[in-house]
């Protein structure tokens, strides 16, 4: 009786055990847990125990194939499958994967097969205090009025620490000065921002230089710290500041606008005449680096000008600190923000990712098992960013979404027969909710087989390889290499390169793999400078009954070398050389620009970085080159003892190991200066109806001057007369009075400046005969021709 009671309840138990069994195989796990690791922790650090902590099996791991998901080339952590401990991958730094985030956590997906299970597990990485504060620039040069009053405030550079929260700049500590004070502003995320404040007034004839040091220091124990050197100049007077027409500037923009379209115009005014009233405008210190790459400021016009793609995905929103200067000793400057909203727009159609994908399934599967687990999702925002997933075909799968969002599984939800259907192109169609909608579409491959159950694996996925460009053709480049767990003719494993004709894989009909041992050849040369990366996909076939295949995604890195001479772009090629005929004044001061040499190295880094330097110079006490911009300048006035033409050779060099070069050739003539008009900077960009205007009152005023003139002329000749003999000879020179120009009197109208001008000897103009001796004529130096343009008529 007891031995029938024993087989009963053993029965129950093989029973029960069946049931959970099934109810396995009919769902997905899915659970969750969360560990933290401090940052900087050495390669093979243990960050927790998944096993233990789900409450797994660790002598199945292997078998279920438990490993974590994840599209990097270079992942952070790793599974050991024996035992279930994750492990730090690399050196993790917080700062270059969370950057400017408050708490640092990594999302990890893991996945075990037969059943399939999904477990999420977050890493957060602890900061620590590895980043002393920095300054843009050690050395910062103030200029300052002697006028300006106490409680003048001058904004400075703020010091950057890549360490996030307490370990970033907390403070700031400026040494000793009866003159200055700090103050500091929190700006949010653009952190502490110093503001030196002057406290009592400056007397240059007492001290003509200040120099103070600003100190950062984070929240570390002991804090680091970083410093500053600041000296101030004080100079004399400009006592208006600009004023902006608007107390604040605020504008909607579009993502995605053409580079150079105008975001908004800022404008102020100075009530100062001459230098001090002039205004430019500028970007102010506090205006983070990224955005000098995605903004531009006419500094003139105060036009602000977009110069970089603009995506609501990364920022909805900026806020620029626009400076307003006067062109004084001592530069006045007024600070105003710009507030600018970005409209997003559905640009970013969804993307399908299949996270983990069965290519074979079992004839005999049950009903509802998971075929594939699907990721959806979309940069955009609101109703542009809701996705919804279907299935094209009418085949014997659903999509079933997951408790997490934007996750489907695709399941079977009818019996499948190999015999009738041994493969299916399942096509998952993703569609966001905009207006106008966007879609994707990804094709899934099913492959229904039986027995041959383990497909090829690769030793990573995917592989990422860096060649060096100019390889030489039929050399083997690298090798991939793939295991089959199953024995004899299904772990006989054949591979070739997938040839699909899409542009990603254009290049892989200069590539050829042997199909034994997965080395790839390359049958052609790479050229950096025609392409630096591409991808294509390579596939392992096993020799089973149906065969079973995998395939792995390689990344193909192109190397440059420093294969490309400098190309000169100023002066002009003509006849294989570069040469130029430059045209100043010799009256020009020290420091004069003569003309700028501009090249271009199409390489990039090191082997495209150009120094210019004179290869031979007429004269080296006269002309300087700036190596770095190319920009020649004067270094003294020009004296009469010195040469009317120079001859100036530059050589430009890129910095590769192998360095190559180019010559470019200036011709500097040093022509007489023209007197005739005291303002150089005459400009002729007005329209031709104000022109047209404004001739017609200089010819009114120009007679009006030649009226006087007759008049003065005949009333000298009448007093000449007057006089006696022995008076007109010891008073009046000569009589051959030849009519040149006297005086100027400049006015302005729009952005064009002229000059009115009256009788006297004058060198450099003459009055054109014919002309009623009213037309001035100057050279036009804007045509390289020399011919002479009307400015007065």
């Amino acid at each position: 009786m007891e031995q029938k009671r024993r087989e009963a309840w053993t029965a129950r138990r093989w029973w029960f055990a069946f049931l959970v069994a099934l109810l396995l195989l009919c769902s997905v796990a899915s659970a969750q847990i969360r560990y933290s690791v401090p940052e900087e922790g050495k390669e093979g650090t243990v960050v927790g125990n998944i096993a233990k902590d789900l409450g797994l099996d660790k002598n199945t791991l292997k078998e279920r194939r438990y490993r974590i998901v994840s599209g990097s080339t270079d992942p952070l952590f790793h599974v050991n499958q024996n035992d279930g401990i994750l492990y730090v991958n690399r050196k993790i730094d917080r700062e270059e994967v969370c950057e400017r985030s408050s708490a640092c956590l990594i999302s990890l997906k893991t996945v075990l097969e037969t059943p399939l299970e999904i477990h999420y597990v977050e890493v957060e990485v602890l900061d620590i205090n590895d980043h002393s504060p920095t300054f843009p620039e050690t050395e910062k040069l103030l200029e300052m009025s002697e006028s300006a009053l106490p409680g003048k405030r001058f904004q400075l550079q703020a010091a950057r620490d890549p360490d996030g929260d307490q370990f970033s700049v907390q403070q700031y500590r400026l040494s000793n000065n009866e003159h200055f004070r700090l103050e500091v502003k929190d700006r949010g995320e653009d952190g502490k921002i110093p503001t030196l404040v002057l406290q009592k007034a400056l007397d240059r004839e007492t001290m003509g230089s200040h120099s103070l040091v600003l100190t950062a220091l984070d929240g570390g124990k002991p804090p680091k710290s970083g410093t500053m050197n600041i000296t101030v100049d004080v100079l004399d007077v400009n006592d208006n500041t600009p004023m902006f027409n608007k107390e604040s500037y605020s504008v909607l923009l579009n993502e995605n606008v053409p580079v150079g379209t105008t975001v908004t115009r800022v404008n102020a005014t100075d009530l100062d005449d001459g230098q001090n009233g002039d205004v430019v405008y500028s970007f102010g210190n506090s205006v983070n680096n990224r955005l000098f790459k995605l903004f531009e400021i006419n500094q003139s016009t105060g036009e602000i000008i977009v110069k970089g793609v603009i995506d609501y995905e990364q920022k909805d929103r900026y806020v620029i600190e626009i400076q307003a200067s006067d062109k004084g000793l001592a530069p006045l400057t007024t600070e105003k923000s710009v507030i600018i909203k970005i409209v997003d727009m559905n640009d970013n159609p969804p993307e399908i990712e299949v996270t983990s994908f069965s290519d074979a399934i079992s004839e005999n599967a049950r009903h509802g098992t998971t075929v594939a687990l699907i990721s959806v999702s979309d940069l955009d925002s609101g109703l542009n960013g809701k996705v919804i997933c279907s299935i094209r075909e009418d085949v014997p799968f659903a999509l079933t979404q997951s408790l997490k969002k934007n996750m489907y599984s695709l399941i079977t939800k009818s019996h499948l027969d190999r015999e009738i259907t041994s493969q299916y192109e399942i096509t998952i169609i993703a569609k966001d909710a905009g207006q106008p909608s966007l879609s994707s579409e990804k094709t899934v491959t099913v492959i229904v087989s039986d027995v041959n159950d383990n497909v090829p694996e690769f030793s990573m996925n995917p592989y990422t390889f860096y060649i060096t460009e100019n390889n030489a053709p039929g050399a083997s480049l690298f090798s991939v290499r793939a295991s089959d767990r199953d024995e004899n003719d299904n772990a006989k494993i054949v591979y070739n390169i997938a040839r699909d004709g899409t542009d990603n894989n254009k290049l892989t009909s200069f590539l050829n793999i042997n199909s034994e041992n997965g080395d790839i050849l390359a049958l052609k040369s790479f050229d950096f400078e025609t392409f630096k990366t591409f991808k294509f996909q390579v596939v392992a076939t096993d020799s089973g009954t149906p065969s079973l295949s995998s395939n792995v995604t390689v990344n193909v890195f192109i190397l440059d070398q420093n294969d490309n001479a400098p190309v000169i772009l100023y002066p002009v090629s003509a006849n294989g050389t570069a040469e130029g005929v430059e045209e100043i004044p010799r009256n020009v001061n020290p420091g004069h620009l003569v003309t700028k040499v501009r090249a271009y190295d199409a390489d990039i880094g090191y082997n495209g970085w150009l120094l210019y330097s004179l290869q031979e110079v007429t004269d080296h006490s006269l002309f300087a080159l700036d190596r770095y911009t190319g920009q020649i300048r004067t270094l003294r006035s020009f004296t009469e003892t010195d040469e009317a033409e120079h001859k100036l050779v530059i050589l430009i060099k890129d910095n590769g190991n192998v360095s190559l070069s180019a010559t470019a050739t200036v011709i500097v003539k040093a022509v007489e200066p023209k007197e005739a008009f005291a303002a150089s900077d005459v400009k002729t960009a007005a329209k031709d109806e104000e022109e047209n205007n404004v001739a017609f009152y200089l010819i009114i005023t120009l007679g009006s001057v030649s009226v006087l003139f007759i008049i003065s002329i005949i009333m000298l000749i009448i007093m000449q007369c007057s006089k006696p003999t022995e008076y007109s000879s010891k008073y009046l020179q000569e009589t051959n009075y030849d009519g040149t120009l006297c005086h100027s009197i400049q006015y302005r109208s729009g952005d064009r400046r002229y000059m009115l001008v009256g009788p006297r000897m004058s060198i450099g103009s003459t009055i054109v005969p014919g002309s009623n001796g009213n037309t001035l004529v100057v050279p036009d130096r804007r045509r390289a021709s020399g011919e002479v343009r009307r400015i007065f008529e």
